[in-house]
């Protein structure tokens, strides 16, 4: 591991300090948050989290080596030589802290943020293959994987916390790489794991009922959302789609400089659907034609932003518009494997209700009059279930045939959660459903229901590689399922 050493002094500038016990000018070898990582001349902080409080594990840090504590409240019994830090906010002071210890990498390149209900990775990765493609060296940070140019780096988290965020930003500064392309997730946001970092650009794809587990309210949701953009500095820009009600809410108070996109009313970056197929469509932006290997118009939405960005990032449209006919689906986001026998099977990550009704109803708007849809579709457990009706009810109203599985049962009961799915499905829509609890099964049997032409939907998971069960992640990949699963009709794709 890369050891930096900086000071005490050096690294709480700008952090709200309550109360300082012992010696300020010591060195930090480290910073952890997890008191199992802990080595000798760390500094530990201790997080109240959703799940746990750091504060019980500060003697376990001490007797690991740490030599400073910061922490929300002084315990009660301090050793003589550690340094006590007493802040407002322990997750803010991680990331003002982690950004001054690895000497503020945000700063020295083009960080942009990606935040909205959907199209988040979408947008962040074709834009990091589109500046990669013009031979940029650039960052990805996204809930499918973590880029340093072509170094791979698995993800877990669709933003990852504030120490882990400026380590890999410091990696990429390191690799000279000169912009970054990141999720940013209501999560984050609320929790401050972007504290500290200085944005270049922001982007606003959309919004819709999600994570009102975590947020409560709808206004709660927005209102995490547009703190964000609000924070922004007057260097910066904001791009917004103004086609979403809630777009120019999000630059109401921003300072940054303000930008919109659209395909339906007039804003400084215009698109125009000209021809649309699942090989892919024609579209008209900003007067030029352009053929592009995506297809439906969510994902219009998603290019016209990934061109707006880079147009704002000072690149010439001459040379934009070509890189976005090379440019290929992010992992698991409308991803189409073609059959020999032409069933076509799309894995998608939708697991939102308006992601659900855009990626079905593109596909109901692109197939022909003699092909049947059949969707594979879950709810996630120990998430908002506001969604799970009516995700029942749009796959019903959009599909031919419906096999409700489970998705990532969690802690919950996948015949549950599939109730939950079925209770508000007309009755006379229920006759389209099958309820396959296995969701390995459920792919198979629509595989066996399909005939040639039909067009599978398998929704929820996308680039997941696992299974979330009881605290335990499993193995599974819908896209290896589906193969196998058609892999006897010579699967081609």
């Amino acid at each position: 591991m890369f050891i930096l050493k900086r000071t005490l002094t050096d690294i709480l500038s700008k952090v709200e300090i309550v109360k300082i016990i012992g010696e300020k000018n010591i060195p930090v070898t480290q910073i952890h948050f997890d008191s199992r990582e802990v080595t000798a001349g760390s500094l530990f902080i201790a997080i109240k989290g959703l799940h746990s409080d750091g504060h019980k594990y500060i003697n376990t840090a001490v007797k690991a080596g740490a030599l400073s504590i910061v922490c929300e409240q002084i315990p009660d019994h301090c050793s003589g030589n550690i340094t006590y830090i007493q802040v407002k906010n322990s997750s803010f002071a991680l990331g003002i802290i982690s950004s001054h210890y690895y000497d503020h990498p945000s700063s020295k390149l083009k960080l942009i943020g990606i935040t909205g209900t959907n199209g988040k990775t979408t947008v962040a990765t074709l834009l990091f293959n589109l500046f990669r493609g013009l031979k940029y060296n650039a960052g990805l940070l996204s809930t499918i994987n973590n880029r340093i140019n072509d170094q791979l780096i698995p993800s877990t988290h669709t933003t990852p916390d504030a120490l882990q965020i400026n380590r890999l930003l410091d990696q990429m500064v390191r690799n000279k790489c000169s912009v970054c392309f990141m999720e940013v997730s209501s999560h984050a946001i609320d929790q401050k794991r972007i504290e500290g970092l200085e944005f270049a650009g922001a982007i606003f794809t959309n919004i819709t009922h999600e994570h009102l587990d975590y947020h409560k309210s709808f206004d709660s949701y927005i209102s995490t959302k547009k703190s964000f953009f609000d924070h922004l500095p007057s260097s910066a820009f904001a791009l917004t789609n103004t086609d979403d009600k809630n777009g120019r809410v999000m630059l109401q108070n921003t300072q940054a400089k303000k930008y919109t996109y659209s395909l339906r009313s007039m804003a400084d970056f215009k698109c125009k659907v000209i021809e649309n197929s699942l090989e892919g469509m024609e579209l008209l932006i900003d007067g030029n034609n352009v053929w592009v290997q995506l297809a439906g118009t969510f994902n219009a939405y998603n290019l016209l932003a990934v061109y707006a960005a880079a147009s704002l990032l000072g690149e010439d449209k001459e040379k934009i518009l070509p890189s976005l006919s090379a440019l290929k689906t992010a992992d698991g986001r409308f991803e189409i494997i073609r059959g020999s026998n032409n069933i076509s099977a799309i894995v998608d990550y939708a697991h939102t209700p308006d992601a659900l009704y855009n990626v079905l109803t593109t596909i109901v708007s692109l197939k022909s009059s003699q092909t049947r849809v059949i969707t594979v579709v879950g709810a996630g457990g120990d998430r908002d279930t506001t969604k799970r009706s009516l995700m029942g009810i749009i796959a019903c109203n959009y599909s031919d045939k419906v096999i409700l599985t489970s998705d990532n049962p969690r802690s919950e009961s996948s015949n549950a959660i599939i109730e939950e799915m079925v209770k508000e499905v007309d009755e006379a829509e229920q006759m389209k459903i099958l309820k396959i609890t296995d969701r390995e099964e459920a792919i198979k049997t629509a595989c066996a229901l399909a005939n040639p032409g039909d067009i599978i939907l398998i929704a929820g998971k996308g680039h997941e590689s696992y299974q979330e069960v009881n605290g335990i992640r499993y193995p599974f990949n819908d896209k290896e399922i589906i193969k196998t699963a058609l892999s006897s009709n010579k699967l081609t794709s």
